[in-house]
């Protein structure tokens, strides 16, 4: 598979410049790396989330899936991995836990015998229009820290890290 190099930040911070060019490397605390804060948000987001909705008993990769399959009729697994930007192991796993739920409905897809088509069930619909407020609530307060202005830009600075490394490859290799 071809790999694309990441585009070059236009200067990079005092600790990352380094590591391109091969001078020696300052201190970096862990405080200060990109990689670690993202791991340290996405924490805090699962925590929020697993506070806010307890009452669903949905996972927050549930929740994407059910709000896959909402934006659609039906789909089958790979697709919604791929919408999902998770593994088809991962994927057919959270799937099956919710049809054990009654929340989705999988089965032999007509088009093709070899893969499940999958839709929510009117449960499955219900539930997530009923935990559609408490999810953004868990959203809203992952960006409480934050004013209007900079959530929004937040939000559009890791769409753009997200845009850019989707360039980069198939998106199955960052998994």
């Amino acid at each position: 598979m071809r790999r694309h190099n990441p585009p070059a930040p236009a200067a990079a911070p005092p600790a990352l410049a380094g590591a391109a060019s091969g001078e020696a490397l300052q201190p970096w605390p862990l405080a200060e790396r990109p990689g670690f804060l993202i791991r340290r948000l996405h924490q805090i987001h699962v925590a929020l989330f697993a506070e806010i909705c307890a009452a669903h008993k949905v996972t927050p990769l549930q929740y994407s899936l059910l709000s896959a399959l909402s934006e659609c009729e039906s789909a089958d697994q790979t697709t919604l991995s791929n919408k999902v930007v998770l593994d088809r192991t991962t994927t057919t796993g959270a799937l099956k836990r919710l049809e054990a739920r009654g929340l989705v409905q999988r089965g032999k897809s007509p088009e093709d015998r070899r893969s499940h088509a999958c839709r929510l069930t009117p449960q499955g619909r219900a539930l997530h229009a009923l935990m559609e407020q408490d999810a953004r609530r868990a959203h809203a307060a992952t960006l409480a820290p934050l004013d209007a202005a900079d959530s929004r830009t937040l939000v559009a600075l890791l769409k753009r890290i997200v845009d850019a490394s989707q360039t980069r490859c198939d998106g199955q290799d960052l998994l």
